[in-house]
């Protein structure tokens, strides 16, 4: 059976492998920072820490390449963790386990962490191998990329000297990015109180699994399922019919995956359960009619269940059947600029129960237009605000200008063509990268983005195209020596 490790670039998928055994969640990244540092160290590479945690290594110019200038190649170091219900593994502890299954590097039952350990691995193969030819390089991993971007705020001025940076951390080789979505989180509470469940009442436990999820940014115009508004509207319409009672409802997990499961148990008279079922397989056609192209896993169950302790007062079931129902997701607005790109989009992303007495939402909005942004946060706010939820947006983050005249993308560009001969497709990715807050501390950085190609990102279906991870290595390995002069 094929290991990751007898794929070519041997190098690159030599580290990788070493990465997926590194516990590194987002927030958690004491694991993964400690191995970067020590193997810096055991190799005599130079390797430094800001007080954010994010790591830096350098590696002189080869001889002859001492007058270019210096190229910092950036990645970061945390992975989504999402795994699939039915798989017992624990992203605090446990290695990942790869799978080679054909044209793809893939894991079983959880996200790969290709995002962005492939761009780590790169790095590093860069700081090891002695045969490549290139000027100065500064290896930049940045801490919590995926669940805040707090290595990129909180990166320490001065930290590093280079002025054009790579970032690796894109995932459609044959691309060269060279701007971004903004973000900004919006979040919203419902305080609810307890009342008995009624004995006079049947509990029913419904379901959704098998939707592919994905990149709450790059995949959200690809028509994928988002299952808490799908079962939000069967409640949605069997609470018109029944008046139901509600007791339990969750799914999804993080703020910038689209989510692919979800559950939630509810109480019908017992006189009127026999026709919730049967409105429920009027549902699954309706469902499979419309995501029967984008969605052909998707499977919804609906089963009785034992009679809850407790339900959810009427007047918060309501509010937040119909909050959810009338929540703004998927894309808002296509680019006006930018032909066939998202401009603006909303990600429900997740539904959680925090403890006994109050429900949480978490929404994620994304647009390439400053203004845009805060607009459809505020649009979603406001739905909340009207059921009468507690809402707050985050900080947000700013996306990143494109600058179609960077030097090192007419580079990259020259490069790729003379290296593969067809021109790269130049554009934006709706996505957010940590180059907009790096402009912040860095005014002067001149950077394009770039990766190998990877597919259904943030989710347990993650996978990495192994022929386009050679090309990638060709690609930044070429970069590097061509790179511009002082």
């Amino acid at each position: 059976m094929t290991q990751i490790t007898d794929l070519n670039p041997k190098l690159v998928w030599e580290i990788f492998d070493e990465i997926t055994k590194v516990p590194r969640p987002s927030k958690k990244e004491e694991k993964i920072r400690q191995f970067l540092i020590t193997w810096a160290q055991q190799r005599n590479i130079e390797v430094h820490e800001d007080k954010a945690g994010n790591v830096l290594m350098k590696k002189p110019a080869t001889s002859g390449y001492e007058n270019r200038k210096t190229i910092v190649l950036q990645s970061h170091m945390d992975m989504v963790c999402e795994k699939n219900n039915d798989v017992d593994f624990d992203f605090d502890n446990d290695p990942i386990e790869t799978i080679v299954d054909g044209e793809w590097v893939t894991a079983n039952g959880t996200t790969l962490g290709a995002d962005d350990g492939i761009g780590m691995a790169a790095q590093m193969a860069v700081l090891v191998d002695d045969s490549l030819q290139h000027g100065p390089i500064e290896a930049l991993f940045t801490v919590d990329e995926e669940t805040g971007l707090t290595g990129a705020f909180n990166l320490e001025a001065g930290f590093f000297d280079g002025k054009i940076l790579l970032n690796l951390d894109s995932e459609d080789e044959g691309e060269i990015f060279i701007g971004c979505a903004g973000g900004i989180d919006t979040t919203a509470w419902f305080d609810f109180k307890k009342t008995p469940a009624p004995k006079s009442h049947q509990a029913l436990k419904i379901g959704i699994t098998g939707l592919k999820g994905g990149h709450s940014g790059d995949e959200i115009d690809k028509g994928h399922g988002n299952s808490v508004k799908i079962l939000n509207r069967y409640l949605w319409e069997t609470n018109q019919k029944f008046n139901i009672e509600l007791a339990h409802f969750e799914g999804g997990n993080l703020r910038n995956a689209i989510p692919r499961e979800a559950s939630a148990t509810f109480l019908v008279p017992h006189h009127d359960k026999e026709q919730a079922r049967a409105d429920f397989n009027i549902f699954i056609s309706k469902m499979e009619n419309e995501y029967g192209l984008t969605e052909p896993d998707m499977k919804l169950t609906l089963e009785s269940a034992e009679l809850p302790e407790w339900i959810i007062d009427s007047t918060t079931k309501n509010n937040l059947l119909d909050a959810i129902y009338g929540c703004p997701n998927n894309v808002i607005a296509m680019s006006k600029r930018m032909p066939g790109m998202v401009e603006t989009s909303t990600n429900l992303a997740a539904i959680k129960l925090k403890n006994d007495t109050q429900i949480e939402i978490t929404t994620s909005q994304r647009s390439d237009i400053e203004s845009g942004k805060y607009d459809i946060a505020q649009s979603v706010g406001s739905v909340f605000h009207l059921a009468g939820a507690k809402v707050e947006h985050s900080d947000g983050y700013p996306g990143w200008t494109p600058n179609p005249d960077s030097e090192i993308l007419e580079i990259s560009k020259t490069v790729y063509k003379n290296r593969f001969g067809n021109e790269p497709v130049v554009r934006s990715i709706h996505a957010g990268l940590e180059c907009g807050l790096f402009l912040e501390k860095y005014p002067y950085l001149d950077m394009v983005s770039f990766g190998p190609t990877l597919r259904f990102v943030h989710s347990p279906d993650e996978k990495i195209n192994i022929a386009s991870v050679q090309k990638f290595w060709d690609f930044l390995v070429s970069v590097l020596e061509n790179a511009p002069k002082n």
